[in-house]
C-alpha cells in the first residue's frame, strides 16, 4: 500500500514552500499527486522535480537596462 503525505509535509521534506509544492502539483510535475478537496496529496516516496525556472541570468537586470535605454533616448531628444 502506498503512503501519502500532504503538501505541507512535502514542503518541509523538500525544503521549499507549500505554495511551490502546490504549483508543482498543478503543473503535473509531481507524478502520483492528486487533489482531495483543496489539498494536494503526494506519494511519500515522490522525488522533488528539478527546478525549471530560468537560471541563465539572461533576464537579470533586464528592466533596469530598458529604463536606462529609454532615459538615453529621452535625453537625446532634449538636446
Amino acid at each position: 500500500m502506498l503512503d501519502f503525505i500532504s503538501s505541507v509535509e512535502t514542503a518541509v521534506k523538500w525544503n521549499i514552500s507549500a505554495r511551490r509544492v502546490a504549483l508543482l502539483c498543478e503543473l503535473g510535475r509531481v507524478p502520483g499527486a492528486f487533489k482531495i478537496g483543496a489539498n494536494w496529496t503526494i506519494p511519500a516516496d515522490a522525488e522533488k522535480p528539478p527546478d525549471a525556472r530560468i537560471k541563465s541570468g539572461k533576464y537579470i537586470g533586464f528592466k533596469e537596462a530598458q529604463r536606462k535605454k529609454q532615459q538615453t533616448v529621452k535625453d537625446g531628444e532634449r538636446e
